[in-house]
């Protein structure tokens, strides 16, 4: 999955469509994420010691991550995701809008001769 936790995302269908927000957490097995202020629901709660009121909190649920595109840092955008590797052998994220790198996936590996 090319989104990750912490990316802006703007949703891109659906009821809460054209929101933008933070992803919250990612669950890659079911291909969902959760993003703040997205797919707001009411949650009933009876009193606890951890929460003594009780009543009705607001929760945000996971929505699926083909309904979600990552913004593009430089334009602010939605964009498709790419990933490349650099002159130094690590591995980038990049918006394929304006080519903006989104952070690095991984660092370089070093390469041992062979023989």
């Amino acid at each position: 999955m090319k989104i990750k936790k912490d990316d802006a995302v703007q949703v891109i269908s659906g009821k809460d469509k054209s929101v933008t927000g933070k992803v919250i957490s990612v669950d890659h097995l079911k291909d969902q994420v959760t993003v703040e202020g997205v797919n707001v629901v009411l949650r009933h709660v009876k009193p606890s010691q951890r929460n003594p009121q009780g009543g009705r909190l607001e929760v945000a649920m996971p929505i699926p991550a083909c309904k979600v595109m990552a913004l593009c840092p430089k334009t602010n955008k939605p964009t498709r995701v790419g990933f490349r590797f650099l002159d130094d052998g690590s591995k980038e994220r990049y918006a394929k809008v304006s080519g903006a790198s989104m952070g690095s996936v991984s660092a370089a590996k070093s390469i041992k001769p062979a023989g």
